[in-house]
């Protein structure tokens, strides 16, 4: 029979445990993202990959904050994170670093995401809720990906796609 478990046989880690603990070679780029409940949805997600970093740009609301927190559960304690005015700073601090840098957004070029071959340490824009990616930093990325979908929206919520795109880099890393 099937049981659910309870919280003290999941094996967590504690947060200093984390930080010392081998990262996904992975940095998320949240470009103007404007939900705080995407942004502790992502912080909670990159914690669950024990990913590289976060890095909030522009309006993207930064720890400490009530509604962040809601959905974060704690994760803004153990994930690192970086704010930068825009997005074109962060890009440049990931190049520096070495990171491929990866969009998620739907454009002429981009390659569906179960056709590409990772080369890691990869850093992934993730666009705003209502614009995605803006024009002049998809200009700046490696690659642009693509989830496929079949629906009429053709439109999955920021936090959904990263989740999508995250465990499919983990598979194929």
């Amino acid at each position: 029979m099937n049981q659910k478990l309870k919280l003290e046989e999941l094996n967590r880690i504690s947060v200093d445990e984390y930080k010392n603990a081998d990262k996904f070679p992975l940095i998320l780029i949240l470009d103007n993202v404007r939900s705080l409940h995407n942004v502790g949805s992502l912080f909670r997600t990159a914690d669950a990959f024990r990913v590289d970093a976060i890095y909030l740009c522009g309006i993207t609301g930064t720890p400490p904050h009530k509604e962040l927190n809601k959905t974060a559960l704690g994760a803004t304690e153990s994930v690192n994170w970086k704010y930068f005015t825009n997005t074109f700073e962060a890009i440049m601090e990931a190049k520096k670093l070495s990171y491929n840098i990866y969009a998620l957004e739907q454009t002429s070029n981009s390659e569906m995401l179960q056709y590409i071959k990772p080369q890691f340490p990869i850093a992934l824009v993730l666009g705003n809720e209502v614009n995605g990616v803006e024009e002049s930093v998809l200009k700046l990325c490696d690659k642009i990906v693509e989830i496929p979908q079949f629906g009429t929206k053709h439109s999955f919520n920021v936090s959904v796609s990263a989740a999508i795109v995250i465990w499919h880099l983990y598979l194929n890393r």
